[in-house]
C-alpha cells in the first residue's frame, strides 16, 4: 500500500504532508504534488495533515473512479517523461535533492486553473 495526493491538492500551495514525510517521498509539480510510491513506507504521516483532505491510501482507489485516476497519474508522474525531459524521474531518492519540479502531468494540466 501507498498513498496517493488527488485532485483537491491542485493549486493548493499548503506543504504541511511534506514537512512531516519522514522519507521525504512527496515531490512537488507546478499545481501539485506527488507520493512516489515506491519511496513510501506507507506511514500515512501525511494523510491527516492535508488541510483538503485531498491524501488517500491507493487502495481506497479501486472503488472510485477519481481516485483511480489520481493513482494512475501519481505512477505516470514517475515512470513516465514529464514535459521538457527526455527520461522518466524515476526513484531518485527524496524530494530533497530533486527540488521542486515546476512541471505536471498531462491530467493535473487539463483541470482549470481556480
Amino acid at each position: 500500500m501507498s498513498y496517493v495526493i488527488g485532485a483537491h491538492c491542485i493549486d493548493v500551495t499548503d506543504r504541511a504532508c511534506l514537512d512531516v514525510c519522514p522519507v521525504d517521498c512527496i515531490y512537488v509539480g507546478d499545481r501539485k504534488s506527488y507520493i512516489n510510491a515506491n519511496e513510501c513506507i506507507d506511514c500515512g504521516a501525511c494523510e491527516p495533515e492535508c488541510p483538503v483532505d485531498a491524501i488517500f491510501a491507493d487502495r481506497t482507489a479501486r472503488a472510485d473512479e477519481n481516485k483511480a485516476l489520481f493513482a494512475a497519474d501519481s505512477i505516470a508522474f514517475f515512470a513516465e517523461p514529464l514535459p521538457g525531459r527526455d527520461a522518466p524521474l524515476g526513484d531518485p531518492g527524496g524530494a530533497g535533492a530533486v527540488g521542486d519540479l515546476g512541471v505536471d502531468t498531462a491530467l493535473v494540466d487539463s483541470y482549470r486553473r481556480s
